[in-house]
């Protein structure tokens, strides 16, 4: 969490009083209730599971040393059977998607915190306000731009435009092929946001973008226009903390349909052509991150861990599980008939999207994995803390 840019601390302050040594038998007990909330409070244990589903761990990369503490959620972009990623320092790798073979690395000495690929074109977002487009063939660098904010969301490649969501709530519009600034378009920031921001979504010449109070903003793609704004979760509180409701995950389009869902652990459906609200649900919000669509449901993971299925037509619940609480999961992928997961400590989960039952479960390293799983071609792959990316695949 942050203030603007900054991070957001708490400081507990514990006053001790001295205590005569006779008198220490009586202390004993005095923190039983405490102790048993702490268990409480710690994340739920893993059960012995056999895997009833066959998964394929199909190849191991590095992309450089990652984000460790930092909170930028890092996750490979996908385009033309190619996966890009970065970590906060290696610069920018190419793998294969079906091998995990190196094709390029392009080097850099920023630190490079997000990345996306498309129609042609990879471009990274840096830590002090930079954007790198590079050549998807070949990694030669196209051209460069400079933003007044850190990055974290990963920039939008479509319609001849890249656009970048910048931590300071600004829009801005770049020619894909020249780098040259077409518009922007700025959004006020609450006192209080989690650290990050939502990548925009593109729809034919309109652009979607979540907002740090809560808010979904239609753009009109060739000016940047607002061309309307509905709230998602509600900034309501007494505390600048309650208040929080940033969207930190791309809306994601469904056919006519936008969903969003917000830390307030509000997921909203919206007929995205007039900005409509279909429906509207209390769950959802782990950080805004993101939705994982399969056929007729929206999976969203709420920030205690627990993991929901809602009907896409009405919002309904179709299930809930609640087995991973507190192992701050991940929003969720969908792959193939399974929602997916993963873990503080590097574990994937696959769920049954019939009915939510984990069937299997796979590890992707040690350290934890924070940014939502990518699913492209049937293969799954998540990128941890450490900089590794792991990929997956159903038998």
């Amino acid at each position: 969490m942050q203030r603007k840019s900054v991070f957001f601390q708490r400081a507990l302050v514990i006053s001790a009083m001295a205590l005569a040594l006779g008198g220490c038998s009586t202390v004993k007990g005095w923190f039983s209730s405490k102790d048993s909330d702490k268990k409480a409070a710690e994340p739920a244990e893993l059960v012995k599971l056999k895997n009833s589903i066959a998964i394929d761990k199909v190849w191991t990369a590095s992309a450089g040393d990652g984000e460790k503490k930092l909170g930028t959620r890092q996750r490979p972009a996908v385009s033309q059977g190619r996966v890009y990623a970065a970590a906060i320092e290696g610069g920018v790798h190419a793998f294969d998607l079906q091998t995990g073979k190196s094709i390029w690395r392009y080097k850099s000495d920023d630190r490079i915190s997000a990345v996306g690929a498309g129609d042609g074109l990879v471009v990274a977002g840096t830590l002090d306000g930079q954007l790198i487009a590079l050549d998807g063939a070949t990694g030669e660098e196209k051209w460069k731009a400079k933003i007044n904010s850190e990055v974290i969301a990963a920039p939008t490649i479509g319609q001849n435009n890249v656009v970048v969501h910048s931590n300071d709530g600004r829009v801005t519009a770049y020619d894909h092929d020249t780098g040259e600034r077409r518009w922007f378009w700025s959004h006020e920031l609450p006192s209080l946001t989690v650290r990050g921001g939502s990548p925009v979504t593109l729809a034919p010449n309109i652009v979607f973008v979540g907002n740090d109070d809560g808010t979904l903003t239609a753009l009109s793609l060739a000016d940047g226009r607002q061309m309307w704004d509905l709230p998602i979760g509600s900034g309501e509180g007494r505390t600048e903390l309650e208040r929080m409701a940033d969207v930190d995950g791309a809306p994601v389009i469904d056919g006519t349909t936008l969903l969003a869902t917000s830390f307030k652990r509000d997921t909203v459906a919206i007929d995205g052509p007039s900005g409509r609200p279909m429906w509207t649900r209390e769950n959802g919000g782990m950080g805004g991150i993101g939705i994982g669509i399969g056929t007729s449901a929206a999976v969203v993971t709420d920030p205690d861990g627990s993991v929901w299925a809602l009907d896409k037509s009405s919002g309904g619940s179709l299930w809930s599980n609640t087995t991973l609480a507190r192992r701050s999961v991940t929003a969720p992928a969908v792959q193939g008939d399974y929602a997916v997961v993963a873990d503080y400590k590097g574990y994937v989960h696959w769920m049954r999207l019939d009915n939510g039952e984990v069937v299997a479960r796979e590890r992707a390293g040690g350290d934890p994995i924070k940014g939502q799983p990518v699913v492209a071609d049937g293969i799954l792959i998540v990128q941890n803390t450490d900089g590794k990316l792991t990929a997956f695949k159903l038998r």
